[in-house]
């Protein structure tokens, strides 16, 4: 029923400055050109110019039948609890790949891992339509007659099957060399109680509480120390440089102690926000002021940060915040392009796309020879497959709002699921314990994020939890050291927040809502705000 699109465009038009090039199948002119090639599985796009500085290149393929069907597209990065099936948007973009579903069949479209430009799809009754952002920054590229292989087109149609295992079959068909964890990776993140105010001390008494809930598990647990141990670190600033703060007297002595416990040090980290005022204005982005990943010195600081948090003994990196301080924007807010005009890299020669392809394989070889496990968040995880172990796939949850735990936990969870073991090993965010959220319902996000086969971090704040609640979050976490299973949502194609999943042999409900429905939130940084809806009527 479905077509597929490995075949030559029927259009190709490409954007340089204030001109348009046009062709049909191929477009070569006296400087720009851009080829196809055909293959039996698949589609590369080469493209290359002498002089012009290329910005955008379309393809279009025409369809022979109307395209019908359901469609679930992807996100630029992380998810923001607005991943879905749908009818037909002719004008949505859906980066990177999507999924269409009509009667017994399913059509994953999409381009393999880390290409060199962003891209985006469009698709309507007549035809699909794939956009490549092949743009430094937001100018044009100069490749300077460097033929450039701007993406490799695969499609597949799935009979037989349901949605969520197409779109498994899909995903491992886009990304052939995936990374993961050597085990089940799990543990704590002080972050959804602590809020980036901590302590050397309360690290360590959040490691005894996770080494007692996991005591006797023989796959050891990961402390992970976020946002709170930076030298600078304060409400209005959460940026480098990477040396500790007064609180964190001796950042290696805290790891060996986090050792003692028998648990494994983790840490976060912010690469490309240095407001150090000896970095050269060189390093820095024009748009704002973030440090340039293009720039060989801002390499060469990331790798010195690396070498020093691995001589230190932590054993996992979370790089946090990189997509922002590149392009400026959050994911819900790049639409179409994730970059706004007007700026470009230091290096001009190479796209976005392959600059942060760099800037992330720099991270991952620097952190190989400590068989550290790198951790992305706020990351492009169609550029960093094969490049990072985990991906935080959804924006944050909450260990203040339940609503914001199901928005974006459940439909994290949910959405991209599909690229969990495919991509790399999915993390949808943590189960955040506070006395606000009760433990009614963090109990079932707990339950399902330890038997989903995905990675599992909870947040605790001290003195809590009953005893008989400390029991069962110690199933939990025993259960996410094992990762038997891959939980599969049932009724995702119904609902942005599926309620049914198949865990092993057992379907298992969820009933996530309050009886009173949910309350209407607003953000308010890091942390929502919850406005009860009696109250506005």
């Amino acid at each position: 029923m479905f077509e597929s699109i490995i075949r030559t465009p029927d259009l190709i038009a490409v954007k340089s400055g204030d001109k348009e090039f046009k062709g049909h199948g191929v477009l070569d002119n006296t400087d720009i050109s851009v080829k196809t090639e055909v293959n039996q599985n698949d589609l590369k796009i080469y493209v290359t110019a002498d002089k012009s500085e290329l910005e955008i290149v379309r393809l279009r393929w025409n369809l022979t039948e109307p395209l019908k069907g359901r469609i679930l597209g992807d996100a630029w990065e992380r998810g923001y609890g607005d991943m879905k099936w749908e009818g037909m948007v002719p004008h949505r973009a859906m980066p990177w790949y999507f999924f269409i579903h009509h009667m017994t069949e399913t059509a994953g479209y999409g381009v393999k891992v880390r290409p060199s430009a962003l891209c985006f799809w469009q698709v309507d009754p007549k035809g699909i339509s794939l956009w490549l952002d092949v743009r430094n920054g937001g100018e044009g590229v100069i490749l300077g007659g460097r033929q450039l292989l701007a993406a490799t087109v695969v499609s597949e149609t799935y009979s037989g099957m349901n949605t969520f295992r197409a779109a498994q079959n899909f995903c491992k068909r886009m990304c052939d060399d995936p990374i993961f964890p050597h085990k089940p990776v799990y543990g704590a993140n002080n972050w959804y109680y602590a809020y980036g105010h901590s302590s050397e001390d309360e690290i360590l008494a959040d490691t005894r509480y996770l080494a007692k809930l996991t005591k006797g598990l023989e796959n050891r647990p990961y402390m992970v120390i976020d946002d709170c141990w930076q030298l600078k670190r304060c409400d209005e600033y959460i940026g480098g440089p990477w040396i500790s703060n007064k609180k964190f007297p001796d950042m290696k002595a805290l790891a060996d102690k986090i050792c003692d416990q028998n648990c494994i040090p983790g840490i976060w980290i912010r690469f490309l926000l240095d407001n150090s005022e000896d970095i050269p204005q060189e390093w820095r982005l024009s748009h704002n002021n973030c440090l340039d990943p293009s720039h060989p010195d801002v390499i060469a600081q990331v790798k010195e940060d690396i070498k020093r948090i691995c001589g230190w003994g932590y054993r996992l990196i979370k790089h946090d915040f990189s997509t922002q301080d590149i392009f400026g924007k959050w994911g819900f807010q790049m639409q179409p392009f994730m970059a706004e005009s007007g700026w470009h890299f230091y290096d001009r020669s190479k796209t976005s796309a392959e600059i942060v392809v760099n800037f992330y394989r720099e991270i991952l070889d620097s952190a190989m020879p400590t068989d550290t496990l790198i951790l992305g968040c706020n990351t492009i995880g169609h550029l960093g497959a094969g490049l990072m172990h985990m991906n935080r796939t959804g924006d944050d949850t909450s260990g203040i709002l339940w609503e914001r735990v199901m928005r974006l936990g459940v439909n994290t969870l949910a959405f991209r699921m599909p690229q969990h073991r495919t991509f790399y090993d999915v993390d949808a965010d943590c189960l955040g314990i506070t006395e606000k959220i009760p433990w009614k319902y963090n109990r079932m996000w707990g339950e399902l994020l330890g038997n989903s086969g995905t990675s599992l971090f909870v947040s605790v704040k001290p003195n809590v939890l009953t005893a008989e609640e400390e029991k069962e979050l110690s199933e939990f976490m025993k259960n996410g050291s094992m990762q038997k299973y891959i939980a599969e949502p049932l009724d995702w194609e119904e609902t942005t927040l599926p309620q049914y999943w198949k865990i092993g042999e057992k379907n298992v409900y969820y009933d996530w809502y309050e009886d009173t429905g949910l309350r209407v939130v607003r953000e308010t940084g890091a942390i929502w705000e919850a406005l009860d809806s009696e109250k506005l009527f």
